[in-house]
């Protein structure tokens, strides 16, 4: 257990600083006792500008963060002229800033500014540290942010509540060694630190991904014989009928999966920021200390380092590093048991798990992948029902998926009518709830307008469904909300002159498509399903 002070002090001289500058305040005096037995030396100042800019002038001289502590209010926009030069001459540079304690937020409490609306003009990155176990993560960000890219200054606010709050924090680990931008070296360097693990794991997502890209990865997996799972909502990145493929990290993600990352000893990461949905919640990996290889290759030099301290990193966008890494020669490593099971526990979660009611949405998700054609576009929004095409449904193609992994509602509608109007020659088929086809149906009259003709399923069952399953696990019973009364979603896409039916059987829903298919119009069917039924396996009342 250590004060906040020092577990700053201490990550500080991990990140090799040497000398700050400051002008002492009672804001920041657990910080001035951690320095008290630390190596670092503190270089005491005159004036808050003075010492921002001896630190600003330290990040010019040595190319890595100088660093200065002021104290609030007046401490702080004094050193503001400091900061505005390392903006300007982009150098590297974190000032830390006192603050007052957080019971008195909000209040105009002796010498409180709000640091984020005062230097978000001037800074990179300006954030307000919480927690005291999370200050190695903070400090680990500010300097990894404050040198990528375009350098600049970070402000870091430190409450004084929270910089004397004894607290168990994980040291911060190594920099990441950043990898040359010669790619064909750089995946060298890749399969040689994989080849040392002996249960690897890619983890795919992002922008930037071709085709060419999802190509590439297939041949990199097979040729290297890994295990490959896509990140939240990016299921098209990779055949999900390949050997190679394990899954993807959604909400709802297969136990096997989450526990093959827990259990994984190596991670390379391509594309993706590795997020709260695939690491549900950072459980499965722990942004403050875990005990893997973890090898991330993205296309923003200001995203690496910022969550996660990466061993090895490299900027470079994901097709250009997966055309490179499926050039790489086989590594020669025995994965095949690993892979297989990995595979193998994928094919397992997609054995359909049964659901109350006549209508049940795992045959209805499992009938549109086997019959659907291969480069059919399903598009999605946000709520209950997704949990079900994710599972059940086998991607087959690059950019057959489109769904927001911000978890908006009211999406899979509108891009719906755009793929039908970008691909009038493609199945289009969009996924809504009953809740989120209301925030945009009114775009019917736009798909009818300019001829899109995609086929909505809208689950109908009453209720928003996933704030529901949450207030049930946290205030059973005591229903306030959630309740929905729904329109004739049938007849109403029939006013807009288009197709529409209801279905309330299992056996009713193939001809039912059929015939949406065979009218040429934008077509709506309606699902009555029984309200009990969750994704998740669960029950409501």
């Amino acid at each position: 257990m250590r004060h906040g002070g020092a577990i700053l002090v201490e990550q500080l001289a991990r990140l090799g600083v040497e000398r700050v500058f400051s002008v002492p305040g009672e804001s920041f005096l657990a910080v001035l006792d951690g320095l008290h037995d630390s190596a670092i030396a503190n270089v005491v100042c005159r004036h808050e500008g003075g010492a921002a800019m001896m630190a600003e002038a330290q990040g010019k001289l040595s190319g890595r963060p100088g660093v200065a502590f002021v104290t609030r209010g007046p401490g702080a926009t004094n050193a503001s002229a400091g900061v505005h030069v390392a903006r300007q001459d982009s150098t590297p540079m974190v000032l830390f800033v006192g603050q007052i304690a957080r019971g008195d937020r909000d209040r105009e409490a002796f010498q409180e500014v709000d640091y984020r609306a005062m230097f978000g003009g001037l800074a990179k990155w300006v954030a307000e540290i919480d927690d005291a176990a999370r200050i190695p993560e903070y400090v680990g960000r500010a300097f990894e942010t404050a040198m990528s890219g375009r350098p600049g200054p970070v402000v870091l606010a430190l409450p004084e509540d929270v910089l004397s709050r004894l607290a168990e924090a994980r040291d911060l680990a190594p920099a990441p060694e950043r990898l040359a931008p010669d790619l064909s070296d750089t995946a060298a360097r890749i399969m040689e630190r994989l080849s040392r693990a002996e249960r690897p794991l890619v983890v795919v997502g992002g922008p930037h991904w071709s085709a060419g890209a999802a190509a590439d990865l297939a041949r990199f997996a097979q040729a290297q014989g890994l295990p490959v799972a896509a990140g939240f909502r990016r299921q098209d990145y990779m055949d999900n009928r390949h050997p190679n493929y394990a899954g993807d990290l959604n909400v709802g993600v297969n136990p096997k999966l989450a526990e093959r990352v827990r259990a994984a000893d190596a991670l390379l990461v391509i594309g993706s920021r590795l997020g709260d949905i695939e690491t549900q919640g950072y459980t499965l990996i722990d942004p403050a200390g875990h005990d893997k290889t973890l090898i991330h290759v993205h296309a923003d030099a200001d995203e690496i380092g910022r969550v996660w301290r990466p061993e090895l990193a490299a900027v470079a966008r994901a097709p250009a590093m997966l055309a490179a890494l499926a050039e790489c020669a086989p590594c020669g490593a025995e994965w095949s048991g690993w892979t297989r099971a990995a595979h193998e526990d994928y094919e397992g979660w997609l054995a359909p798990q049964e659901t109350p009611g006549a209508l049940k949405l795992e045959r209805v998700i499992g009938w549109l992948s086997e019959t659907l054609p291969e480069d059919a576009i399903l598009t999605n929004g946000a709520g209950n029902y997704a949990g079900w095409l994710h599972r059940y449904f086998r991607f087959k193609g690059f950019r057959t998926q489109l769904a927001p992994t911000s978890g908006s509602m009211g999406y899979g509608f509108p891009a719906a009518i755009s793929a039908a109007l970008a691909h009038p020659d493609r199945a289009v088929v969009c996924l809504a709830g009953d809740g989120c086809f209301q925030m945009t149906l009114n775009e019917m009259s736009t798909a009818a307008q300019h001829g899109a003709a995609p086929i909505v399923i809208v689950v109908n069952n009453g209720r928003y469904g996933t704030i529901r399953m949450h207030q049930e696990r946290h205030y059973p019973g005591r229903v306030s909300g959630t309740q929905l009364a729904n329109p004739d979603f049938a007849a109403l896409a029939r006013a807009y002159g288009g197709h529409g039916e209801v279905v309330e059987r299992d056996a009713e829903f193939a001809p039912a498509f059929e015939r949406a298919r065979q009218s040429g119009r934008a077509a709506v069917i309606e699902l009555r399903v029984d309200p009990a039924a969750l994704s998740t396996g669960q029950t409501l009342p």
